[in-house]
C-alpha cells in the first residue's frame, strides 16, 4: 500500500522525470559557457550504471549541469576550474575522476569496487563523465551506491539512478540528505 506521503512523493518524482529533458532542453538555448547569475531551477545529477555481460564489466555515467560540476571542483581544488576551455586538460580529467570518486561509491554483491575513469564528454549545459569496472565474472545480483554528488553545495540537490542488469532496468531518486540506495537483481 502506498501512504498519501509516498503517493506524493511518487507523484512529484513522476513530473520530475517528464519535465525534466525539458529543462535541460530550455537550458541548452543558453549562451555558452553558463552564466552563472542565472540560476537553474533545480540541482540534479543523473548516474546510470548498467551490466555488460559481453564485456563482463559495469559502465557508469554520471550527468550534471556543468556549472554545478564547475563550483563543485573549485570548492574541491580551491582554485579556479573551467570545463569549457581547460587551461591543462590532463589536470581537469584528474580532478573530475576524484571528485566523482569520493562522492560516488559503488559496492557490488558486498564488495566495493574502485571506478576506473574512462573520460568525459560536453552537451551544451551537462557534462558526462564515464567510469568502468571489468573483470566481473558475473552478473551482479545486489547493488548498493553511496551517491553524495553536489551534497556540499545543495542543500536541494536530487541523484537519480538508473541501474540495469541483464536488461531489467530499476530506478531511484535521492534527495538531500538521503545518500544510500541499494538494487537487487
Amino acid at each position: 500500500k502506498f501512504s498519501c506521503s509516498m503517493a506524493q512523493s511518487v507523484h512529484k518524482w513522476s513530473l520530475f522525470v517528464l519535465f525534466f529533458p525539458l529543462v535541460m532542453v530550455s537550458a541548452s538555448f543558453r549562451p555558452l559557457p553558463a552564466d552563472p547569475a542565472l540560476p537553474h531551477p533545480f540541482y540534479v545529477s543523473v548516474t546510470e550504471l548498467e551490466y555488460n555481460g559481453a564485456e563482463k564489466a559495469i559502465e557508469i555515467s554520471i550527468k550534471v549541469f556543468t556549472d554545478d560540476f564547475e563550483k563543485a571542483l573549485v570548492k574541491a581544488a580551491g582554485q579556479p576550474v573551467d570545463i569549457y576551455k581547460p587551461k591543462d586538460k590532463a589536470l581537469l580529467e584528474k580532478q573530475i575522476a576524484d571528485y566523482i570518486r569520493k562522492h560516488l561509491v559503488i559496492k557490488i554483491d558486498g564488495k566495493g569496487i574502485p571506478l576506473e575513469y574512462v573520460g568525459y564528454e560536453i552537451e551544451e549545459q551537462s557534462t558526462f563523465s564515464y567510469y568502468q569496472f571489468t573483470n566481473l565474472p558475473k552478473a551482479p545480483k545486489k547493488i548498493e551506491i553511496s551517491n553524495s554528488v553536489f551534497f556540499e553545495l545543495y542543500t536541494n540537490q536530487i541523484s537519480i539512478m538508473h541501474v540495469t542488469v541483464g536488461g531489467n532496468r530499476k530506478s531511484t531518486k535521492l534527495d538531500y540528505p538521503a545518500t544510500e540506495a541499494g538494487f537487487e537483481f
